[in-house]
């Protein structure tokens, strides 16, 4: 506390769990719908404008006022480990009626993907909808807050790192065994899979099939900002396209491997012409 450090470079990119997963999978080719909120200010024009460089549809798309638009600065060291505050502003004003008027979208979905960056009361809502409509819904629990089981039931798949995994079970997670024991936990809370995402350690499913480890491709780290949005955003498009889950994880570890590699966040994330030889 009170200490002055000298970093050697800035980058300003564009953001946000749910705008992040969006993206990774409008860059391998989904069709791809945000519903979300910015504030009427500089980075909010600035991110309706990436959202439709992307071929993202934002329609859904609603503007507050009253709240700057959420930031999230980052810290990165040395070794390519991250540090983030996550600052949400027009995010948490996103209302369940707004919400709703995305419904028909919603329903229409071959998959639906939330994070906790918004209300809680919100993504209920979302998930809800899709539930009803018998879409499939992952549910990424970051950044992670005391949840109602209500959420776990609403969610196919939920989808937490190592950090996540511990607050949200109260159990440790530094070795795949831990691992499995804190995603049977979440499963007993009504979801139908977890899957915890293990940085260098890869990602472990379990499912009514039990474990299932994906070891990690080795890769030289520059900066892991963003990987697990990459494997989020990754694995709803392989769902939405059909693979099996256990397929749809072991690709999505390949992508988020490849983002590691560069710096930034939406910008380290590669096509589907990148990733091709890397899929299963």
């Amino acid at each position: 506390m009170g200490e002055t450090l000298i970093g050697e470079s800035f980058h300003m990119g564009c953001g946000g769990k749910g705008s992040n997963q969006a993206a990774m999978a409008a860059k391998l080719g989904a069709e791809v719908t945000i519903v979300t909120k910015l504030g009427r200010d500089p980075l909010g024009e600035i991110t309706i404008r990436n959202y439709q460089k992307l071929g993202i549809d934002t329609r859904h798309v609603h503007w507050d006022s009253q709240s700057f638009s959420g930031v999230a600065p980052i810290f990165v060291d040395d070794k390519g480990n991250n540090s983030i505050i996550i600052v949400p502003g027009a995010n948490m004003a996103l209302t369940c009626e707004e919400v709703a008027e995305a419904s028909e979208v919603i329903r229409g979905a071959d998959v639906v993907v939330c994070q906790l960056e918004i209300p809680i009361e919100a993504t209920k809502e979302t998930f809800r909808l899709a539930k009803a409509a018998d879409v499939l819904t992952i549910l990424n629990p970051a950044p992670a807050l005391t949840l109602p089981d209500e959420l776990f039931q609403l969610s196919d798949i939920v989808v937490p790192n190592e950090v996540e995994a511990e607050a949200l079970t109260g159990l440790s997670v530094s070795n795949i065994q831990e691992a499995e024991a804190a995603a049977i936990t979440l499963r007993s809370r009504g979801a139908r899979a977890c899957i915890i995402t293990l940085g260098e350690k890869g990602a472990l499913l379990v499912d009514k099939e039990g474990p299932y480890h994906v070891p990690a491709r080795q890769v030289h780290v520059v900066d892991t900002t963003g990987a697990g949005d990459a494997f989020v955003g990754s694995l709803a498009y392989f769902l939405g396209a059909g693979q099996r889950l256990r397929t749809a994880v072991t690709n999505a570890n390949a992508v988020s491997s490849v983002s590691v590699t560069r710096v930034g966040t939406q910008v380290s994330f590669p096509s589907r012409k990148e990733v091709e030889h890397l899929l299963v």
